[in-house]
């Protein structure tokens, strides 16, 4: 049995993948808006939680060996912490370091 790799069209991509799906013009704007929105938001979520992480780490004077430790994590896990590497993380994860510190985090819908 063969399995059939061969390409037969593609689409050029116009940088609005809601356009790409077909989407009215005015749609994949509104659609493409919101999603960047989102993403912008998530991306300021984990940057606030990175930076209290990051804080504490200065705060204890702990070299980023003995914070993975701690943190339950690799050291290189830190460094992308410190470094604020956003996309390397889920909100759920630095949420669980933080309260394996003893940080807390609480949401507020609003």
């Amino acid at each position: 049995m063969t399995v059939d790799t061969q390409i037969r069209h593609v689409t050029e991509a116009d940088g609005n993948v809601f356009a790409d799906l077909g989407f009215s013009p005015d749609e994949a704007v509104r659609l493409k808006a919101q999603s960047q929105k989102q993403i912008n938001d998530t991306v300021a979520l984990k940057g606030q939680l990175m930076s209290a992480l990051a804080g504490w780490i200065e705060q204890e004077h702990l070299k980023q060996a003995e914070a993975a430790r701690i943190l339950m994590v690799s050291r290189p896990r830190v460094s992308d912490v410190v470094n604020l590497k956003t996309s390397k993380f889920t909100l759920d994860c630095l949420v669980t370091m933080l309260s394996r510190i003893g940080k807390p985090v609480t949401l507020t819908v609003g």
